[in-house]
């Protein structure tokens, strides 16, 4: 299922500072996150990706160096910063905030349960 854009902007951001919770990530590494880890429904190309993450690090949410991986292949990471950390727990309760009130209308089913953690998938 695609996501419509509008939603998607709502979305990704948020994602991806969730994915980048537990650690840091490379560009490739949370393309592959995204799309694995939410069945497919905010999959993103790199072309959606890159402007996210520069557009993330512009407001200092996340932060991200240069290093050598596993592989010798010099790779960009990508870390949630303070201000990153701050910035998922307020939207975690906008979000949990926002499915409660699509169930109250009948938008969502009464049987959905709001899980905001998710383990890594390391």
């Amino acid at each position: 299922m695609r996501v419509e854009r509008e939603l998607m902007r709502g979305a990704g951001p948020v994602a991806v500072l969730r994915l980048l919770e537990p650690g840091e990530m490379y560009g490739y590494e949370l393309a592959s996150a995204l799309g694995t880890r939410t069945g497919g429904v905010l999959a993103m190309g790199h072309s959606t990706l890159y402007p996210l993450l520069y557009n993330l690090e512009a407001k200092k949410l996340i932060a991200s160096r240069w290093r050598r991986s596993e592989t010798n292949r010099r790779r960009r990471y990508y870390a949630l910063t303070d201000r990153g950390r701050k910035r998922l727990a307020a939207q975690r309760g906008q979000w949990k905030a926002l499915v409660g009130a699509l169930t109250r209308i009948g938008v969502l089913p009464d049987t959905v349960t709001v899980s905001l953690r998710m383990e890594p998938a390391r």
